[in-house]
């Protein structure tokens, strides 16, 4: 996917009041690109977060990316799992109305509950979870460069690399019906959770993250450590701490 400037299963006990979350988000078109086509949803009120990654060499890859961030940020502040999916599911058929498959986007959506969160995925967009200082990736990336790592043609630190690392496998805006991973995960008052796009991932390594620094100032290091190891792509992401 070539891509192209700023812009809890649910338990009752110890919640995380929404006061306990905090959001921040990042997008730049990258210090090579001139179209931004990446669009994010950062909704600490709803507990609602997203990054949508517009499939560059498509037309209007920007429009398949903001179509989706429309139907889930127009979603009330309280939401249950399948009205989240369903939304998703509806932006996929308008992309493919307007655009008929030759436009698409991927998604990733966290959704947290009470002490549980629920993250929906299609692409190559991800999540990730530092807690008690170990970064988990949380997803599992609809792409060739995935699929070859997994059936042992190349190994997984040749893959961001590799000349086809911009084919995906799913996407919304393509087939009629959409495909989404979806998985649910405890959340813990502490944890720091991260969606992005492959523009930041592509560089990413975990010690980003294992810092005692406010969020914000996070953020504004990640970007700058994304322009700076990589750049080529438009990035974008949320960092959500609970």
């Amino acid at each position: 996917m070539r891509l192209s400037r700023f812009f809890r299963h649910r338990k009752e006990s110890n919640p995380l009041a929404s006061s306990d979350i905090q959001s921040v988000s990042r997008s730049h078109v990258g210090r090579f690109r001139t179209l931004n086509e990446d669009r994010i949803l950062d909704r600490p009120d709803s507990r609602l977060w997203a990054i949508a990654d517009g499939m560059g060499g498509h037309v209007n890859g920007s429009l398949a990316a903001e179509t989706v961030i429309a139907h889930l940020g127009g979603l009330p502040l309280v939401q249950e799992p399948a009205a989240i999916r369903a939304a998703i599911e509806a932006a996929n058929g308008s992309i493919l109305e307007q655009a008929g498959g030759k436009s698409g986007t991927t998604i990733v959506a966290l959704k947290i509950f009470d002490d549980c969160a629920r993250i929906w995925w299609a692409g190559d967009s991800r999540a990730y979870r530092l807690r008690d200082g170990k970064v988990d990736l949380l997803t599992r990336d609809h792409s060739l460069v995935q699929e070859l790592v997994e059936v042992g043609e190349i190994a997984a630190d040749e893959a961001a690399g590799h000349p086809r690392a911009n084919v995906i496998t799913r996407a919304l805006g393509i087939a009629s019906s959409i495909d989404l991973d979806v998985r649910e995960i405890e959340v813990r008052a502490g944890d720091l959770l991260l969606l992005c796009s492959d523009g930041l991932s592509r560089s990413f390594v975990s010690d980003d993250l294992r810092t005692k620094e406010p969020i914000d100032a996070m953020a504004d290091r990640l970007l700058r450590n994304a322009l700076e190891r990589d750049g080529r792509d438009n990035i974008s992401f949320v960092l959500v701490k609970a």
